[in-house]
Order: structure tokens, then C-alpha cells, then sequence
């Protein structure tokens, strides 16, 4: 490998280095069985992020309207009311407000409801906002692999 090569694969990654080299990685989700595209494919990032602008957005509506009327401490309130929303509807209906309007569902990783425990260890996971922001070569964020969990289109 020259010194061309060496610092082409530093800029674009290890992946592409990868790839250069001959490694097949597969799309998104085959190794969790889950299809390329369609239903049950893993969520874009897009619609992820879409749909947690949502459920902010709405959090922070009634953090403000309800709650404190003072738009410094709402924020604070928004971040309490996101982690219970998070709970209550990914562990009842296993999506959120936001998810629901993308067309987003979040399941365990071999099909079916999350678990409750698992839905707490994500979504305190996901309001600290540094496990989210760590993803995997499926596309998935920490809190989702701790939780042995992922976003799926439906």
C-alpha cells in the first residue's frame, strides 16, 4: 500500500478501505435478517431524526403551555416529558408520536414487542443524547444496541 492509498482510506474511513480491499458488508440490517427496503427495513436516518424534531417539538409544547410558562425552565421540563413519553408509548405501542407520523417502529432485534426494561435502558440512553449519536455499521445508535433494539419502517 502506498502513501496515496494510506491516507485515502484515513480520509474516507475504514469502510471504504474495507471495501477497496474486497470486504462485502451487505446492506443495512442483513444481519438481522431484515430486509433492504420496504417494511420491516431498517429506519433512515432522515425519518429517525424527523421524527425525534417531532417529539421534541411536542414536548416542548407542553413543557411551555402546561408546565412552566417560562421558556428557560421549559427546556428543562421538555427533557423530563420526553423521557416519559419515550417510555410510555415505545413500551405500548413501540413508537412515538414523531415515529408514528414517519411511519417508524422501534422492535427487539428478533422481532416482536421491546420488552419494558429494555424500553427504560433505551430511552434514558437516547435523552443523555451521546449514546444516539454513536451508531453501528447498521445504522443503529448505541441506546438501540444496548437495548438489543431497532428502528424499522412499517
Amino acid at each position: 500500500m502506498d502513501n496515496r492509498q494510506v491516507i485515502g482510506s484515513w480520509l474516507s474511513g475504514p469502510r471504504a478501505a474495507a471495501e477497496e480491499m474486497g470486504v462485502e458488508f451487505g446492506h443495512r440490517g442483513q444481519r438481522l435478517g431484515l430486509p433492504e427496503t420496504g417494511p420491516g427495513a431498517i429506519a433512515p436516518l432522515g425519518r429517525r431524526f424527523g421524527a425525534l424534531f417531532i417529539d421534541w417539538g411536542l414536548c416542548l409544547l407542553i413543557a411551555y403551555g402546561l408546565i412552566s410558562g417560562d421558556q428557560q425552565t421549559a427546556g428543562n421540563w421538555a427533557l423530563a416529558i420526553f423521557l416519559v413519553l419515550s417510555m410510555l408509548t415505545v413500551g405500548t405501542v413501540g413508537s412515538t408520536p414523531g415515529k408514528r407520523l414517519l411511519g417508524l417502529r422501534v422492535i427487539a432485534e428478533h422481532g416482536g414487542r421491546l420488552g419494558f426494561g429494555r424500553v427504560i435502558v433505551r430511552s434514558v440512553l437516547l435523552a443523555l443524547a451521546i449514546p444516539a449519536l454513536v451508531w453501528d455499521r447498521d445504522g443503529r445508535g448505541l441506546h438501540d444496541r444496548l437495548a438489543r433494539a431497532v428502528q424499522v419502517r412499517i
